[in-house]
């Protein structure tokens, strides 16, 4: 596939998610499938990107964790590996590497002693805002020539999908 997502559609596998390309496919589930392709690969780089930027030495899929935690402030670990989708090994792995950054510390949970709550320091705060003011402000300038509304329809649109790959919608 091409990086701008328009290719003559005849390669394998361009069916939807996984499923090859069947002749009663809806033209705009192809689209759907390319373009979400398109831009999941351009995120992912994206946030190899971001993470450098946060820290030289921050592995690209921790990134997460950090928006998760500057979003909705302290978190269980097990709360982020549901939220992320990993177990609970690779998470307290990222933790400790995000800890050993001075970018997250860890508290005793008051609601449970057992349980440790995870959140950014203010070294890891204000590094976080930095990166996300930047890449708000490069959105802003590629999507200058959008009308508003259009924006906001897309992050609308963008969030209906989230809800329902997640199983909420």
């Amino acid at each position: 596939m091409r990086e701008d997502g328009n290719d003559d559609g005849r390669r394998a596998g361009s069916g939807g998610f996984g499923d090859p390309p069947g002749p009663g496919d809806p033209p705009e589930f192809l689209s759907l499938e390319r373009e979400l392709t398109v831009l999941l690969r351009r995120a992912r780089a994206s946030q190899g990107e971001m993470a450098r930027e946060v820290h030289p030495d921050l592995e690209s899929a921790a990134y997460g964790l950090l928006i998760r935690l500057d979003e909705c402030g302290r978190q269980r670990a097990t709360d982020l590996a549901a939220y992320i989708g990993v177990g609970k090994a690779t998470m307290s792995r990222q933790l400790r590497a995000l800890e050993d950054l001075g970018l997250v510390a860890r508290e005793p949970d008051p609601a449970d002693g057992r349980a440790w709550l995870v959140h950014l320091t203010e070294e890891g705060r204000g590094r976080v805002s930095k990166v996300r003011e930047a890449r708000r402000a490069r959105y802003a300038r590629r999507l200058s020539g959008w009308d508003p509304r259009e924006v906001a329809e897309l992050a609308r649109l963008l969030q209906q999908l989230n809800q329902e790959m997640e199983g909420q919608g």
